[in-house]
């Protein structure tokens, strides 16, 4: 399997897969930022749907931030109780980090949305898309979020994902859409040749162009 050259690359792959959905004006992309904006952007165009943020943040092991203990959105917890145990994390380091990165996502939302709020998901066809999967905390954050507000159907698009990850969300969304899934995994961004982080500028950017595209009036 030959790696993306870029998110961009992978988004517009990913579309083919989607091309049932095109131009519906019950379905909304939401694409997990920053990674997934761009993935998010080339489906918003090549599928003539809506594209709009799912906010949601990694809970960091204290030391070890890249090691997930779980994940949070602004109405869902997930956590990973092996993590936990394993790492000896209290009660009172939980709910500190938790606090942290719930005031980070209430930054995110004013830096991307101002005053415009968070979009309707109840009785809609939701998308949500993001560049890979590795732990999947942060993705079962997002599916749990937009489950508890009743979509008609709630599909995962990611261009890389391991199996077991796969698996893991089988019985929690109704539709997986994965371009690959190698067994020897590693990391998201060794599954692309350009894996450059994005801004928050880059992000707004991004939102804004997806605003001006055919199919951005139906959500």
């Amino acid at each position: 399997m030959e790696p993306f050259s870029d998110r961009t690359e992978a988004g517009r792959r990913l579309a083919q897969t989607l091309t049932d959905l095109a131009g519906r004006d019950d379905v909304i992309l939401l694409a997990l930022p920053r990674g997934g904006v761009p993935v998010g952007l080339e489906l918003a165009r090549a599928l003539r749907l809506p594209l709009d943020l799912m906010l949601v943040r990694k809970l960091g092991v204290p030391g070890h931030e890249e090691l997930a203990m779980g994940a949070v959105s602004a109405n869902a917890r997930v956590l990973n109780d092996s993590v936990l145990a394993s790492c000896g994390i209290s009660e009172a380091a939980l709910e500190e980090e938790t606090l942290a990165e719930r005031q980070e996502l209430e930054r995110r939302s004013r830096r991307y949305r101002g005053d415009r709020p968070p979009p309707t998901l109840t009785g809609k066809t939701v998308v949500l898309v993001d560049d890979g999967i590795a732990t999947g905390a942060t993705m079962e954050a997002a599916a749990r979020a937009v489950r508890a507000e009743k979509p008609a159907q709630l599909i995962l698009a990611v261009p890389v994902a391991p199996p077991d990850a796969l698996q893991r969300f089988a019985p929690l969304v109704d539709r997986i859409e994965c371009l690959m899934s190698p067994q020897a995994f590693w990391a998201i961004g060794a599954w692309y040749r350009d894996f450059s982080q994005l801004t928050d500028e880059q992000v707004i950017e991004q939102m804004g162009e997806a605003e001006s595209l055919p199919g951005a009036g139906n959500a």
